[in-house]
């Protein structure tokens, strides 16, 4: 019994002694300065201590030093979240027909449909952003397609909209909502489908009570992997909205580059982790309930 306690303990120090140098000691490191005060030409005092980062983020004192409550960066985080479900759910609406006509076509044509949607990952994903600013820009690709077929005489004017933001992050994360789905539905059973159609069952039905309800587990899958980094993200709401559509991300970096006040980019990435790890506890807990009505 202790050999097997020896080497599982073995195997698993790596990963553990990973994850305290690479995440513990950093998140510690983010609480500790989250609790200082700032220095007067950024950066922070590393002798005082004071709870200022924190009340930022829903209150600020006027010269006087009262307090009134702020909802700016409240309102940052809404629109992260908002933007964050609707890259979610249309990511979603774009990956469930696409991998269930890859289920339904040879294994040839499913490769290199695979093989088509990791095709974005060999480039980075600043490049990838960069592309989209000659499409949407006024006078670029898309403007010129949509005139010369005469759909419209004027710009589209999408670029640095949230709209802008929003196209960036679907594209940016689509990959990760189609290939969960995929493996999902390529692993169900298909003798299940052909007993749902003997027993009278319409296509329609076939897939919301048969295909769906097995693929879920792949689908919340995909939904974790697209909604968490979203929330996030960095580089699309920077390039492609041009900052008219801050999310969290780019908060958190104003904080620590222009805003040099270290203490609330501190306390801003901790609220992120906090919000994140909520999400993924709700996930599991949504995926033990699925697994236990699972046959």
């Amino acid at each position: 019994m202790k050999s097997v306690r020896t080497r599982d303990l073995a195997l698993t120090a790596p990963a553990v002694l990973y994850l305290a140098l690479f995440m513990i000691v950093p998140l510690l490191l983010m609480l500790y300065v989250s609790t200082l005060e700032r220095a007067p030409f950024g950066g922070v005092l590393w002798d005082r201590h004071t709870g200022v980062a924190y009340e930022k983020l829903l209150f600020e004192r006027d010269f006087a030093g009262n307090l009134s409550f702020n909802g700016d960066y409240l309102s940052i985080f809404a629109r992260s979240f908002r933007l964050a479900a609707i890259t979610t759910l249309l990511t979603l609406a774009i990956s469930v027909p696409t991998a269930l006509y890859m289920t339904t076509v040879s294994r040839r044509r499913a490769a290199f449909i695979l093989f088509l949607v990791t095709v974005p990952f060999w480039t980075n994903l600043l490049v990838r952003n960069f592309a989209w600013i000659l499409i949407l820009r006024n006078g670029g690709a898309l403007d010129q397609v949509l005139q010369w077929l005469g759909l419209t005489t004027e710009s589209l004017d999408i670029l640095y909209t949230p709209l802008a933001t929003g196209i960036g992050l679907t594209y940016s994360f689509l990959p990760f909502m189609i290939l969960p789905t995929y493996v999902a539905l390529e692993r169900i059973d298909k003798r299940l489908i052909e007993a749902a159609f003997d027993l009278g069952a319409t296509r329609r039905r076939v897939l919301s009570r048969v295909v769906l309800p097995l693929a879920m587990p792949g689908i919340l899958a995909g939904a974790i992997l697209v909604f968490v980094p979203c929330l996030g993200a960095y580089v699309s709401p920077e390039l492609l909205g041009g900052g008219k559509s801050m999310m969290i991300g780019n908060l958190v970096q104003s904080q620590f580059g222009a805003s040099r006040n270290w203490p609330f980019g501190a306390a801003l990435a901790l609220l992120l982790v906090a919000v994140l790890l909520l999400t993924l506890l709700v996930w599991r807990m949504v995926q033990r309930r699925m697994e236990r009505r699972l046959p």
